[in-house]
């Protein structure tokens, strides 16, 4: 089941080739980026100074906060007439990453995600229903649009109302589902307080958030579907960037398109194959916003074994990330937004403690935040005002729903080093 077998199954010396070939033409590509001109400069590195793929590690590695300070349009390699669609990602202090796209770039990452579901075994005869943000993130629009290129029929059905959600997937004999592995096993335990089964499903689609084997199993069981787990990252297209085939051990990603390092994050030295570090991504097919050995902060490796299905080597099942990045319900959300979000409001202190929680397989974010005396009147009123107030300027920054709790002066915890802000209580789904 291949969507382009010739390019899935190319032999290894004839990818090493291609890869080549494309890292030369991002190369080009870059020069029309002013952060990618100085770098490259400084580096002393042009593009006949690369003449292999190792050679890519004379270049020095983009981070992510080198994005957020090109915001808006700096990172774009084109003019923004031929910018046909624009997604962001959260930011860290208020301003969010933005990524822009070509009518080839989403033809281009439209591909990746047929062949993802291809691989899988779906095919134009299935009812896909899309459970995910349809909004600025990538989640939705990126599965979709590879649904519609294989021909399957897509319910948009976005998130939230679940018990319509349910309904849609029986009256519509929805065969595959996509969302995040915690929203899927709500959505079980809903169908059995229904009293009804979801008899049509065959495949489900999961990721955006870390999940386990159990978490698959309980999930097979519940649904009645075979699970596979899914990696993107918004600044490399979205979803699709990696996906398992039916062996579901491991995922592949999809060397013609990306080219994958493994590196100690902290030297910043490659590894070997079958030892953990975090993933860097070198992009070798966008045009929009091409991007040189980007560190995404997701812990894996490169695993040492061949697949079965012939498509090349596999990265490993996540297992955590390299900084402090929190993966709430699906949204990535850094402490440092929390703070700067607060630090906006005179009426509460900047001490503040994040807790995190897994209630009925749904994350839950509390937040306890000190009032400021000075700034405040201490009337009951004023003091569920200023709680409605906390609530919304959260969800307005992360676009998330948190609980917030306003608690005395000098109550939370002082940190004489490193402060250790964040409490995760989930366990291991």
């Amino acid at each position: 089941m291949f969507w382009d077998k010739k390019i899935e199954t190319m032999k290894p010396a004839e990818l090493r080739e291609l890869q080549l070939k494309r890292l030369k033409k991002t190369l080009d590509q870059v020069q029309h980026v002013e952060f990618y001109r100085n770098l490259l400069s400084k580096a002393k590195i042009k593009k006949i100074s690369i003449k292999s793929l190792e050679d890519i590690q004379k270049i020095p590695f983009t981070k992510k906060q080198d994005l957020r300070n090109g915001y808006p349009f700096g990172f774009f390699a084109v003019p923004l007439k031929k910018i046909v669609r624009i997604h962001t990602t959260s930011g860290t202090t208020g301003k969010p990453t933005v990524v822009g796209y070509t009518r080839n770039d989403l033809d281009k990452w439209s591909d990746l995600i047929a062949r993802n579901m291809t691989m899988v075994g779906i095919t134009e005869n299935d009812v896909f229903q899309n459970m995910v943000n349809y909004g600025m993130f990538t989640g939705g629009l990126g599965f979709h649009y590879g649904a519609e290129k294989i021909g399957m029929t897509v319910i948009p059905s976005a998130t939230g109302n679940t018990k319509r959600q349910i309904e849609m997937i029986n009256d519509f004999g929805v065969t595959t589902i996509h969302c995040t592995p915690s929203y899927a096993m709500h959505l079980s335990e809903v169908a059995e307080e229904m009293g009804t089964t979801l008899d049509s499903l065959k495949t489900g689609l999961f990721g955006a958030e870390p999940w386990s084997e159990s978490t698959r199993k309980t999930l097979e069981k519940r649904l009645g579907v075979t699970a596979y787990d899914s990696y993107g990252m918004s600044e490399l297209f979205g979803p699709g960037v990696a996906f398992e085939c039916p062996e579901r051990d491991g995922l592949h990603i999809w060397h013609d398109s990306y080219l994958v390092e493994i590196i100690d994050p902290k030297t910043g030295e490659q590894v070997s194959d079958g030892e953990r570090g975090e993933l860097v991504i070198t992009p070798l097919v966008k045009e929009a916003m091409p991007l040189l050995r980007y560190r995404t902060g997701d812990v894996t490796m490169l695993m040492e074994d061949g697949c079965l299905c012939r498509r090349g080597k596999k990265i490993a099942r996540f297992t955590g990330r390299s900084d402090d990045m929190l993966v709430i319900r699906g949204i990535n959300v850094f402490p440092s937004q929390i703070e700067h979000v607060l630090l906006k409001i005179p009426e509460v202190g900047n001490q503040f403690m994040v807790y995190i929680d897994r209630i009925n397989h749904l994350d839950e974010m509390t937040v306890d935040v000190e009032i400021n005396r000075d700034s405040f009147s201490g009337e009951l009123a004023d003091l569920a005002r200023l709680q409605k107030k906390v609530v919304k300027e959260l969800r307005d920054s992360l676009e998330l729903r948190t609980t917030v709790r306003l608690v005395e002066p000098g109550s939370l915890p002082r940190f004489e080093g490193k402060a250790k802000r964040v409490i995760d209580r989930r366990e291991a789904i």
